[in-house]
């Protein structure tokens, strides 16, 4: 397998697999004199809202109250956990449109140390389904099922009454290709690890309101590589995520939650070719130079490397915005937007779900309408199914 040709199949199970922005990404908005540029990361799963109740909210996540999926948007929120212990699940079914047999699994728990210390571990899981392969005359040369795991394990301590700091270690593995020799060359399993490192802050305004803030850096670590030709690894996902919450009690029945999350990869943009005088537009001056970039270095340059100056780092953050009502704790209704530039890769959708509590019990539902307006919007119609156990020491 060729350089290209194994870009294609990367691309293809990643990109795919994670939004389908490939479908916008080369139609160029001539009306605005904006040209797409989306940045292409390795194992897009890591993004994937793990949970029904942010999934909802329009992937707002940073900052709303600590539970059992604290740990993937904002891991120091875990300190500030309120039972003594919690169990949770969610099982999606991802781009049905593409494939039947694709589907995102999450499992993950934690466990209070102290008053002050919390530990969480959790496994995310994806499946392509099954590829088929063929030759280039179209012989076929056999299947094979690509998918991709992480595993993390995550520390959260409170620094004071307020405050609690964060921190994940992450263990990768994404098989795309499983063995398979294409073009005289093999490829292999891409391995990595990657760390997050969080901050969360909550306090009561009064009796009635509290406001929350967040901010974590995830996903920054190795590159991955899925053949010995070792020229073109793939960045991983880096993010930095800035959230904030504002809780209104009504009364002891009714309870409103108004977030926004802010994001933004810390992955370098790839270079423009202009064909026009046959140079490349942005900070490297070729592809060779951006693929040889390392992750710690590309996260620091990702902003200010757009090829289109400042106003293209700005098209880069995506925002997130969800708001969720809660009846006597036991009923909650959400509602969530989420919006990326169309340059970036398109993603504009609605959100909506719901969530019941019954004792130990969570059950949480969401649903995704894409906005945005390409055809066949391979998001359309993504249910999010969550179950969480809680444990409290404190009550029967």
């Amino acid at each position: 397998m060729n350089k290209t040709t194994l870009r294609r199949v990367i691309l293809f199970t990643s990109v795919f697999a994670f939004t389908g922005n490939a479908m916008a990404q080369y139609n160029n908005n001539v009306a605005t004199g904006q040209s797409n540029n989306y940045i292409h990361t390795g194992i897009p799963i890591l993004q994937i809202a793990p949970d029904a109740i942010s999934g909802a909210l329009g992937d707002a996540g940073a900052a709303y109250e600590p539970n059992a999926y604290s740990a993937h948007w904002n891991n120091a929120k875990l300190a500030f956990a309120p039972m003594d212990m919690s169990i949770s699940t969610t099982y999606t079914p991802w781009l049905r449109k593409l494939d039947s047999e694709m589907n995102f699994l999450y499992l993950g728990a934690y466990k209070r140390i102290n008053k002050r210390s919390t530990v969480g571990a959790s496994l995310t899981y994806f499946t392509l389904g099954k590829i088929d392969h063929t030759d280039d005359q179209g012989n076929l040369r056999g299947e094979f099922r690509p998918n991709e795991f992480a595993i993390d394990v995550t520390y959260s301590m409170k620094l004071s009454d307020y405050m609690a700091l964060g921190a994940t270690a992450r263990f990768i593995h994404d098989d795309l290709t499983q063995g398979l020799e294409v073009e005289q060359m093999t490829t292999k399993p891409a391995n990595g690890l990657a760390a997050d490192v969080g901050l969360y802050y909550q306090q009561d305004i009064d009796k009635n309101q509290q406001v929350a803030g967040a901010l974590t850096i995830s996903n920054l670590g190795s590159k991955l590589s899925y053949s010995d030709d070792d020229t073109e690894n793939e960045f991983l996902p880096a993010n930095l995520r800035i959230g904030g919450r504002y809780t209104y009690e009504v009364d002891e029945y009714n309870k409103i939650n108004v977030l926004l999350d802010l994001n933004k990869l810390l992955v370098p943009t790839p270079p423009l070719w202009n064909s026009s005088d046959s140079t490349w537009s942005g900070l490297y001056d070729n592809l060779t130079d951006y693929n040889q970039t390392s992750s710690v270095m590309g996260a620091l340059q990702s902003f200010y490397d757009a090829p289109g100056g400042f106003g293209e780092e700005l098209r880069e953050i995506s925002l997130s915005l969800g708001a969720e009502y809660w009846y006597s704790n036991a009923f909650a209704a959400r509602l969530g937007y989420f919006y990326e530039h169309k340059t970036k890769g398109a993603r504009q959708y609605l959100t909506l779900g719901v969530g019941f509590r019954a004792k130990r019990l969570e059950f949480d539902f969401s649903y995704l309408v894409p906005t945005s307006n390409f055809s066949n919007n391979p998001l359309a119609n993504t249910l999010r199914v969550s179950l969480t156990y809680n444990i409290d020491k404190n009550k029967k």
